[in-house]
């Protein structure tokens, strides 16, 4: 393979036509990437909140090396089996010997922003797809800083500065203190504003009762969940997938139980307060 990934020069991105997502064209990840890729790669995540890339072919240690040109890749806080690399992540409905090789099975995950229920969430992933489903397991992404855009000024003043609790359903998964984030946070990088509230991790709207909060973050739900915010990423082996957690939120749909899927998932995290 060549010393780069390319020879240089600009690199070819296709935006999706959707709320958001664009793919990026002739650029082997399983090479090394030059400053200047890298940059374009960024900007173009910050662009489209979601960059992929298809028919990549990458062992374990060129997905990790392709994540850590974008911060430090760290291993995900859940407990999986013993693997030889530690920062990847397998989601999986496959068994081996009656136990899952993965998590996060085969059903439908809500929206929601990756590890938000920590006090530093997740930042910026990457997905691999190396086994899929002949049908279902799609992963939708929301443009959570067109869905804020698009309030009426009337709400973006009731939730200005108004925070919200994140836990997993999983009680076992969550730290001891309740985390709460800011229910509008601000992407650094780009300084634009996002809603940061999704179905699955959200639990409850802080310092206001429980009627009001159910009400105020179901109407901020069927927001979001407008397909003028929604892109669906139709998978193909071999597909990564980079995206940024910050102003998106994503959710898997369900597929056949008795059908394999396998990702395997990099990620960033522990490196930003939502503000």
């Amino acid at each position: 393979m060549s010393e780069t990934a390319t020879r240089g020069g600009v690199l070819a991105v296709r935006p999706t036509g959707s709320a958001l997502g664009a793919e990026i064209r002739d650029l082997d990840l399983s090479a090394s990437l030059t400053p200047d890729q890298t940059a374009q790669v960024r900007q173009a995540m910050l662009d489209y909140g979601v960059v992929f890339f298809r028919d990549q072919k990458l062992n374990d240690e060129e997905l990790v090396r392709f994540t850590a040109y974008f911060g430090k890749p760290v291993p995900h806080v859940r407990k999986q089996r013993p693997r030889r690399v530690k920062e990847i992540f397998l989601i999986s409905n496959i068994m081996e010997d009656g136990e899952p090789i993965g998590e996060l099975g085969d059903e439908l995950i809500p929206f929601h922003s990756d590890l938000s229920y920590l006090k530093r969430p997740g930042t910026l992933s990457v997905l691999y797809a190396i086994e899929l489903p002949a049908i279902g397991g799609q992963t939708q992404w929301c443009d959570c800083t067109a869905a804020y855009a698009a309030l009426s000024d009337a709400m973006k003043e009731k939730i200005k500065g108004m925070r919200a609790v994140h836990r997993h359903p999983v009680e076992a998964q969550n730290p001891a203190a309740h985390i709460a984030h800011p229910i509008v946070r601000t992407q650094p990088e780009t300084g634009q504003c996002s809603l940061y509230v999704g179905p699955h991790l959200t639990s409850y709207v802080a310092d206001v009762d429980s009627a009001e909060s159910d009400a105020l973050l179901t109407e901020l739900y069927s927001h979001i969940e407008q397909p003028q915010f929604i892109w669906t990423h139709e998978w193909r082996i071999g597909d990564i997938v980079l995206f940024d957690n910050r102003p998106t939120m994503h959710r898997r749909l369900a597929f056949p139980p008795d059908q394999r899927r396998l990702m395997k998932r990099t990620q960033i995290f522990n490196d930003e307060i939502p503000v």
